[in-house]
């Protein structure tokens, strides 16, 4: 890859290369390349991880109420094709790969092309200058979709959200309380009732504690007219 492109990218990324044959490798498809270790697929390996590492660190210290279950539907939203896909478009990386005819589309690369070529421009800047490096590039694009993806979790996660409500207009915690149960253990079905500010919501079933207590905060949230009924 000649030496304009390179520095063509390199403003793209906003990151200089100290070894510049690294992003030449970064951008060079399997379909043109004399051999597959000599394509980007290494690297893009490499990238895939160091991605999930810093979005998972970053959703680990924003939000100390998430739950691991809530974290990895995040990660698992934002570390995904489509979306590795979406911020390689814009950055305008598609403008830089090197591959064999006939593998670009009208529109633009095929979305496991796009995002393989950004895991690998990662990969490449954390081999070259570390991880603070990749953590600055990871984080100045994928900041808007790990915040998308908070709000939609909190839209989900009832019990946060009437959390918040509570403490915003009483200054209190609701009040989570096991009711009944019913069924053999290995098939249980769990009976809870929340109340909040002294009034309790009607209660709810679910096939687990965590179940049951999502569904009695989602009934209290339309008692409370904060959600509309399904």
């Amino acid at each position: 890859m000649d030496q304009a492109a390179i520095e063509s990218c390199q403003q793209l990324i906003g990151y200089t290369f100290g070894d510049p044959e690294l992003l030449s490798l970064a951008l060079t498809h399997s379909s043109v390349a004399a051999t597959r270790v000599q394509s980007n697929e290494r690297l893009e390996f490499l990238g895939d991880s160091v991605l999930a590492l810093v979005v998972c660190h970053e959703l680990f210290c924003r939000d100390g109420g998430l739950q691991e279950g809530e974290m990895t539907k995040i990660k698992s939203s934002v570390v995904s094709r489509t979306t590795c896909a979406t911020v390689s478009e814009t950055i305008g990386l598609s403008q830089t790969i090197s591959m064999g005819k006939g593998m670009s589309k009208p529109g633009g690369l095929p979305t496991s092309v796009a995002a393989a070529l950004y895991e690998a421009v990662v990969g490449a800047i954390y081999i070259d200058g570390g991880l603070e490096p990749a953590r600055t590039f990871i984080l100045r694009h994928m900041l808007p979709h790990i915040e998308e993806a908070l709000a939609n979790e909190h839209q989900r996660n009832f019990k946060s959200v009437l959390q918040q409500h509570a403490q915003r207009e009483w200054n209190i915690t609701p009040e989570y309380q096991m009711l009944d149960e019913k069924g053999p253990d290995h098939d249980k079905c769990f009976e809870v009732a929340v109340a909040v500010a002294g009034r309790q919501f009607p209660s709810a079933w679910g096939k687990n504690k965590k179940e049951a207590e999502q569904e009695a905060a989602h009934r209290a949230l339309i008692e409370l007219g904060i959600v509309k009924e399904d």
